[in-house]
């Protein structure tokens, strides 16, 4: 179930970060809050992951999908640029969460 958590957290964590692009500087409400609540979300569903998951592994994965979510959202729908390397480098960070998801232990 920690795996579980890790993913909800990850996931919150890519709406935090879109949201923050929303924020500008925080003098917009609606993204602000957005913000915010996704954060403490994130954060609170990573502590529960925490509480059996090693926190390396727990720390790498969730950064990881924050970072591979919020790069494929910037790429499909903020215009942000696609090339080979970008999608390589994915990859590769992709290929590292899952060795990490396989030699935890959990």
């Amino acid at each position: 179930m920690a795996w579980v958590y890790l993913v909800i957290a990850g996931i919150f964590e890519i709406v935090w970060a879109i949201a923050l692009k929303y924020t500008m500087g925080f003098t917009r409400m609606v993204p602000s809050i957005i913000t915010f609540f996704g954060a403490l979300a994130s954060f609170y569903f990573l502590s529960i992951a925490t509480k059996t998951l090693p926190i390396g592994t727990a720390y790498a994965v969730w950064t990881g999908i924050g970072v591979m979510g919020a790069v494929i959202i910037g790429m499909v729908f903020l215009n942000e640029p696609i090339n080979a390397s970008r999608v390589i480098f994915l990859l590769l960070i992709l290929v590292g969460l899952v060795g990490l998801k396989l030699t935890s232990g959990h």
